[in-house]
């Protein structure tokens, strides 16, 4: 059977080793030139999600044209260079919510 030995190759390949970042990682840098990227999601309150829009809008009469991931990026690396205090303070603002998946209305 031809196809047993597709269904074959997909299952041995996939283990939960590969569902580790660092693996992502190595198999991404196996690409020439290319880095390694991580798809993932999120949900987001209504009014934080429309920031985006306001950001993009300020970045847009700054000059410059960025995409929501852009901006989840630039927000990740001034939380890193945050002092601890600072880090701690800005954490404790947002409202903690429900993970998980939300309830189809």
């Amino acid at each position: 059977m031809p196809n047993s030995k597709k269904r074959e190759t997909a299952a041995s390949s996939h283990d939960d080793e590969t569902d580790t970042p660092a693996a992502a990682e190595s198999k991404a840098g196996k690409r020439s030139g290319s880095k390694p990227l991580v798809r993932d999601s999120f949900t987001f309150p209504q009014a934080d999600y429309a920031l985006f829009g306001q950001l993009k809008q300020r970045a847009l009469l700054a000059g410059l044209e960025v995409k929501k991931g852009e901006l989840l990026r630039a927000g990740l690396h001034a939380l890193a260079n945050m002092t601890d205090t600072d880090f701690a303070e800005a954490l404790a603002k947002p409202e903690k919510l429900k993970t998980g998946r939300p309830s189809k209305a």
